[in-house]
């Protein structure tokens, strides 16, 4: 129970200091959510997704799960996809994955525990790896075939994302959705736009989709 009471302590902690530098931070932000972007993104705790793009609360609509799967059958992410395209007026929507994921090694090496929600939540990427099997094998480095799938990964989920009915959707509707495929890198801590998605928005001109917030 001590690490937990740490927690609520370093929490009063935090309030106390946002209350110190902006007295109406609280309350500005209980006004209205009017975030710009949607962060879909791998549940892994070093991957912090408003601290790594500098954004405040409220700035980053946020999904996050294990190996930043984007399901058709995934009642909760696309519950999120369409909250944030309409209900809150997302624009932008990020795909974000990561190198040395641990939800991908274990697909890339098949090592999911068996019979469980890990193994059913894991199959569409472990798929994906028997489907890219003859590009993977040709790399002979372990770490560098891991850091490939989670690249192949990244752009697999955007075009689940891209295909998904809320997406095409808002094309018939003529909104305007960009999607952006990037990957992280725990070594160094930097984003990287892998290009998979920024040159593609959903009922928006290529010029402006190329455009990306990075």
């Amino acid at each position: 129970m001590a690490d937990v009471a740490r927690l609520l302590k370093q929490n009063r902690a935090w309030a106390a200091s946002r209350r110190a530098g902006d007295p109406h931070f609280f309350e500005r932000l209980c006004d209205i959510q009017k975030p710009e972007f949607l962060w879909i993104g791998c549940a892994d705790s070093r991957v912090p997704a408003n601290e790594i793009v500098g954004l405040a609360p409220g700035e980053l609509f946020v999904h996050r799960n294990v190996a930043n799967i984007v399901a058709s059958g995934d009642t909760n992410c696309l519950a999120v996809v369409q909250y944030a395209v309409e209900i809150l007026g997302v624009r932008h929507i990020i795909v974000c994955g990561h190198y040395g994921c641990g939800g991908v090694l274990s697909a890339l090496e098949d090592k999911v525990p068996p019979g469980g929600h890990l193994e059913r939540w894991l199959a569409p990427l472990r798929r994906l790896a028997v489907e890219r099997s003859a590009e993977l094998g040709r790399i002979d480095d372990p770490s560098a075939r891991w850091k490939r799938l989670c690249e192949i990964n990244v752009a697999e989920q955007v075009r689940q994302l891209l295909a998904s009915d809320i997406l095409v959707g808002s094309t018939l509707r003529g909104m305007a959705v960009a999607v952006h495929g990037w990957i992280y890198d725990l070594r160094d801590g930097l984003l990287r736009d892998l290009t998979v998605g920024s040159a593609v928005a959903i009922g928006a001109s290529s010029a402006s989709a190329r455009r990306s917030p990075t």
